[in-house]
Parts: C-alpha cells; sequence; structure tokens
C-alpha cells in the first residue's frame, strides 16, 4: 500500500538552492506591534469613550466606530507593511538567483572558450600538414615525371625522333583537366564513400593552379565551418551564365551585384564579424577571392553557358558568392 503523494509544489525541487522558500514566521515583529497597538487604544477607548458615554442616546454606535475603526486601520497598515517586506526579500532572492545564473553563464562560456582555442589551433596545424603533405606529393609526382621526360628525351634523340628539351614545367606534359573533372572537384566528395569525388579531387591536385584553388577553397570553407557556416545549408540566387561571363571579363560592383545571392542573413553577420576581428581569416578570405577571379578568367573563354553554371553551384562558388558579398565586390 502507498503512502500519501507528495505535494508538488512542496516537493518540487529547484535548480538553484539559494531560491528556496524560506519559512516565514507565523507571526512577525509587525503584527506584534500591531497587536500591541490595538489593545492600547482599546483600553483607551474604553476609558475615555465608551464608560462616559453609556447613558447618551446613539454614543453606543458612535463609540463602536471610534474603536474599531482605528484597530482596522492598524491592522490594513500592519497587511500592507508585512507584504511590503514579503515581496523585499522575493526580490533580493530573485536578483541573488539571477546573479549566480549569469556567474554560472559566464563560467560555462570561458570553459568553452578554453576547448575551443585548442581546438581551432589543432585544426589549423592539421590544415597545415595536409597542405605540406599536398605539396610533398605534388613535388614527388613533378620529379618523376621530369625525370621520366628526360629519360624520353634521351630516347628520342638516339632514334631521331622529335624530342622534349629538359627542364619541361611537368604540367606542360600533363593531360589537360577535363572540365567535367575540374568542376567536380571545386564541388569537393559529398561524403566520405563518394569514391567519384575523391577521385576528381585527387586528380584535379595533379594540376598546380588547381590545386592552388583548392587548397584556398578548402582553407576559407574549415574557418567559416568553425562559424558553423556549411555551404549545404546557403541557398543562393541562380545567377545567369552572362553575368559569369562578365565578372570573368573583369566587371565589377552592381553590374554583377546577381553573384551576391546569399541571404542568409545570419551567415553574413557571422562573416562580416569574422572578417573583421580575424586577421587570418580576412588574409585566407583576400587570398581565396584572388585565386577564384584568376581562374574564372581563364575558365570563362572555354566554357558553355551550363559549365558556367554548374560551376556556381559548387561548394568552392558558394564561398566566393558569401566571401565577395562581404569583402564588398558587388557593391
Amino acid at each position: 500500500m502507498s503512502g500519501p503523494k507528495p505535494d508538488p509544489e512542496t516537493e518540487k525541487p529547484t535548480s538553484l538552492g539559494i531560491y528556496d522558500r524560506p519559512k516565514t514566521p507565523a507571526v512577525t515583529e509587525i503584527e506584534i506591534a500591531a497587536l500591541v497597538l490595538s489593545l492600547i487604544w482599546l483600553v483607551v477607548s474604553v476609558v475615555f469613550l465608551v464608560l462616559p458615554g453609556q447613558g447618551q442616546n446613539g454614543g453606543f454606535v458612535v463609540a463602536f466606530l471610534a474603536v474599531f475603526m482605528p484597530v482596522a486601520m492598524i491592522w490594513v497598515a500592519a497587511t500592507a507593511m508585512r507584504a511590503s517586506r514579503v515581496m523585499r526579500e522575493e526580490s533580493a532572492r530573485l536578483q541573488t538567483a539571477i546573479d549566480a545564473i549569469r556567474q554560472t553563464y559566464v563560467a560555462q562560456q570561458q570553459r568553452a572558450s578554453s576547448t575551443y582555442e585548442p581546438a581551432v589551433t589543432k585544426k589549423l596545424d592539421e590544415i597545415a600538414a595536409a597542405t605540406r603533405k599536398t605539396e610533398d606529393a605534388l613535388a614527388t609526382f613533378s620529379t618523376k615525371r621530369t625525370a621520366r621526360s628526360a629519360t624520353a628525351t634521351q630516347s628520342s634523340a638516339q632514334g631521331d625522333q622529335t624530342s622534349l628539351e629538359l627542364g619541361t614545367p611537368a604540367e606542360e606534359i600533363t593531360p589537360p583537366l577535363s572540365t567535367e573533372v575540374f568542376i567536380r572537384a571545386l564541388n569537393f566528395p559529398e561524403t566520405q564513400d563518394d569514391t567519384e569525388g575523391f577521385n576528381a579531387l585527387r586528380v584535379a591536385l595533379k594540376d598546380r593552379k588547381t590545386a592552388q584553388l583548392v587548397q584556398a577553397s578548402q582553407d576559407v570553407l574549415t574557418l567559416l565551418s568553425q562559424e558553423g557556416i556549411y555551404m549545404d545549408d546557403l541557398r543562393p540566387d541562380k545567377a545567369r551564365p552572362e553575368i559569369w561571363r562578365q565578372f570573368a571579363q573583369g566587371t565589377r560592383g552592381r553590374a554583377v551585384a546577381a553573384l551576391g545571392g546569399v541571404r542568409d542573413r545570419s551567415s553574413l553577420a557571422l562573416t562580416a564579424a569574422r572578417m573583421k576581428q580575424d586577421p587570418i581569416f580576412r588574409d585566407a578570405a583576400h587570398h581565396f577571392l584572388r585565386r577564384f577571379d584568376k581562374m574564372m578568367a581563364e575558365f570563362e573563354p572555354t566554357a558553355s553557358d551550363a559549365e558556367l553554371s554548374e560551376l556556381g553551384e559548387t561548394r568552392t562558388a558558394r564561398a566566393f558568392m558569401l566571401l565577395g558579398r562581404v569583402a564588398g565586390t558587388f557593391d
């Protein structure tokens, strides 16, 4: 057999012990003072009002009012004073609770900040390490291709065939990067299982100019993600191919304002604040914008309208739209 259920109002725990309601005594000094004043008034009234007026007609009613009206006023005043005191005590406890909550919040923010800084540093170190690995791989690849090129040159010379000069840059003998692979690489792999995306990225990194743009894009995407800004969440307005062509040919300002089609106010505000406060982010953003401008100037002459539209849907292009609008490229 279960016992009586506890009162949910009295048994409900509080989040802060400092705001537990104190046990107010039933009788305080206010009630004691009111009781003393009431007794004094009753004694004075009986002696000076009730007894002398007993023989007069209607004196009883007047005496009754004269005796009990002041008593009633005393207790009304006492009740008001007690209510005021309770309100002041409740206000003080509430202020104490608010201060405690504020201190707790500040402490949590400080702890979060202290854990955020090492995380950012670690992430930047990882980016730098990845960059060095990519550069080493490219250098190794170029060295091997140059060595094979020299061997082929010597063999061709012995056979009276057309030869390549020693020192020919590796990118000049590397097959040109297809537009499909180039655009796919600028969008980056969708998931860890996106084999096609990783293959396109691996091929694109073998091209020096494309590798520079991909690395700059990866840097800004990583820095933006630290602010909770992801390109997949942005839904920018689509720009027509002719607007992209005007931008690639050097047009700036309102004529190409359609390229700044990002409307997410939160992302714009966070990016603008980070641009002003963080010099590393600002340098990375401007470096990326310069690389993207140069890429567009080289890509546009041979690209079709469909390819320009497809390029505008990539994560790299969305980062350009966001950073370009914040940097004032379309003003």
